[in-house]
């Protein structure tokens, strides 16, 4: 077992607590590892609720917007590979035939 020396997140020393080697702390053996599980995921479940609170949403106005300029923007750059396709095809079947090779 080893403890811990820095916080990753708050860059702050960690509580010298043992840490097993799965992550978690050694509570009480293996009869602690499901209590201490359950009780991260619900850490971790109520974390991304308050993080997703405090997201700024697009309005469906924003969405309808950006919505159709990533489709006109699609068609464009399809159109345009089109054109460079045909022109490189018709460029390079133009110069095998002037050396006689189709």
């Amino acid at each position: 077992m080893k403890t811990g020396t820095l916080d990753s997140v708050k860059g702050a020393p960690a509580p010298s607590r043992p840490v097993s080697r799965s992550g978690g702390t050694d509570d009480s053996g293996v009869l602690g590892r499901p209590a201490a599980w359950w009780g991260r995921s619900r850490t971790f479940l109520v974390e991304v609720r308050n993080e997703l609170k405090r997201v700024t949403w697009p309005t469906r106005r924003e969405v309808y917007a950006t919505t159709v300029v990533v489709i006109l923007v699609s068609i464009f750059f399809g159109l345009y590979l089109w054109v460079v396709d045909l022109t490189l095809s018709s460029g390079i079947h133009w110069i095998l035939t002037r050396l006689g090779a189709a």
